[in-house]
């Protein structure tokens, strides 16, 4: 195995960006499902109920969509930081990608 780690740094940084846009995504989609979901606990009285139980599902989900928006927020920031101990050549840092 060698020793010796190389990053392509352009591709590395759109990776992080990548991941960033994902998690900007996650949180408008979680935003979006509470608006749903406020709309649908609104609207229950008229459906007797039919909406309500769709409300509840997308409150089920919403949790699950944040902790995903939180997890691609935090894989960019641990991505961008070995790209600074890479490029100030930290061994800690570029042992990451080995």
């Amino acid at each position: 195995m060698a020793d010796e780690v190389f990053m392509d740094i352009p591709r590395v940084e759109q990776m992080s960006k990548s991941f960033e846009t994902f998690g900007s995504i996650l949180e408008g989609v979680a935003k979006a499902l509470l608006a749903i979901s406020i709309a649908m606990k609104a609207a229950a009285w008229i459906s007797f109920g039919a909406t309500a139980a769709a409300a509840a599902y997308a409150d089920r989900i919403r949790p699950n969509v944040d902790k995903a928006a939180q997890k691609m927020h935090e894989l960019s920031g641990d991505i961008t930081g070995a790209i600074k101990a890479y490029r100030d050549g930290d061994l800690s840092g570029s042992k990451r990608f080995v």
